[in-house]
């Protein structure tokens, strides 16, 4: 089924502080939306991201990337509304509606979602209420609250497009969220286990706590990886996807992209997955020439099969010559394409070794790299 994720980001967040939406304000090092939008790369067909007309440089940005953007309206009813109709064309079976303020969603909980719909046309997360419920005043307790059967609502809320999408259309407005929607529609909506680290920000406190949440489940991992290709006869190197001009080549069973093979060593690395020859035998003639691409991109598919993001990657190319900086940001920009990172992740440059050891020679170039890999 074609599956797509509406992430809600239009909002003033006033109640947060901070003079800031609170989805552009930082937490834990990157923005709010950051985190949000990342925990659904990989496990939704399309993203739909809807923001405020006023957040200007959020459309400039994000439109960069592979995401659909749609204004939202002044309520968030509306905002729900504008997302779906931005995916009426992409034949879309499966959506999840999504608070932007709700960063720590985990993969289980989107995916367990998503697996609802298999048998339901509705299905949200919810946490069943087991404190003691009161009523009261401002400063009084005036009576109890039976929590039999109560659930906390959480989001991703999950829906069979054309049901959801016929239930807004139907809905006068007003309401709490969409399964409150959908559920005027005649609609059943299953509940899925909810997780207590699903918390909305809305208060200038919630930003500690997630980031303490954070901290507790972040599973962090750096990789290391180092090549080394000699110089044969050629006209040019690859470096980093990038044809180099140059009066001699790299020679190697594969395009000899020293650059790229430690970037991809680093992550191999950082997942406890060996090295590229390992998952690319030299010995095996169907690597001859091959780009070097093809396992950098092998390496990128396997850390989000595992459950990993990329952070960030540093490269540092060793060599006397050729020059790398004019060409770094096409390196840069290169990689980022390759590995679905912005070019901001990606850091390439190049030393000298003072004219010591084989690269100060000019007899090849050598590659230092590490990538950090984060738990999704």
């Amino acid at each position: 089924m074609t599956t797509a994720a509406i992430i809600v980001a239009a909002g003033r967040g006033q109640r947060a502080g901070g003079g800031t939406p609170k989805q552009w304000r930082t937490l834990a090092g990157r923005r709010v939306a950051d985190w949000t939008i990342d925990q659904f790369r990989g496990l939704v067909d399309h993203i739909v991201l809807v923001l405020s007309p006023q957040d200007a440089p959020a459309w400039e940005e994000f439109g960069a990337l592979d995401m659909i953007l749609t204004a939202g309206s002044t309520d968030r009813a509306g905002s729900v509304r504008s997302g779906l109709d931005a995916l009426e064309a992409f034949g879309i079976e499966k959506v999840l509606i999504h608070d932007i303020a709700r960063p720590c969603v985990s993969t289980r909980v989107i995916t367990d979602t998503l697996g609802a719909l298999d048998t339901h046309a509705a299905a949200a997360p919810g946490l069943a209420v087991t404190d003691a419920l009161w009523t009261g005043d401002t400063d009084l307790v005036t009576g109890t609250q039976d929590r039999t059967g109560l659930y906390a609502a959480q989001t991703p809320q999950g829906f069979r497009y054309d049901a959801i999408a016929a239930a807004h259309a139907a809905h006068p407005g007003g309401s709490a969220d969409d399964v409150e929607v959908a559920r005027a529609a005649g609609i059943e909506v299953a509940i899925v286990p909810g997780d207590p680290d699903n918390i909305k920000i809305t208060r200038p406190e919630d930003f500690d706590r997630a980031e303490r949440i954070m901290g507790m489940n972040m599973d962090v991992r750096l990789g290391n990886g180092y090549d080394v290709h000699r110089f044969g006869d050629g006209d040019h190197v690859i470096l980093c996807g990038v044809k180099v001009p140059h009066n001699r080549g790299l020679q190697g069973h594969s395009d000899a992209d020293v650059g790229m093979h430690a970037v991809t060593d680093a992550i191999y690395g950082a997942l406890a997955q060996g090295d590229i020859g390992q998952h690319f035998p030299p010995t095996d003639p169907q690597w001859k020439g091959a780009a070097s691409e093809i396992f950098l991109r092998h390496a990128v598919e396997l850390a989000g099969q595992l459950g990993y993001r990329i952070s960030n990657v540093d490269c540092t190319l060793v060599c006397e010559f050729p020059k790398i900086g004019p060409h770094a940001h096409s390196m840069r920009d290169q990689m980022a394409l390759i590995m679905d990172l912005r070019a901001d992740q990606i850091s390439v440059k190049a030393t000298t070794s003072e004219r010591l050891g084989f690269t100060g020679r000019g007899e090849g170039i050598a590659s230092l790299a590490t990538a950090c890999l984060v738990k999704s």
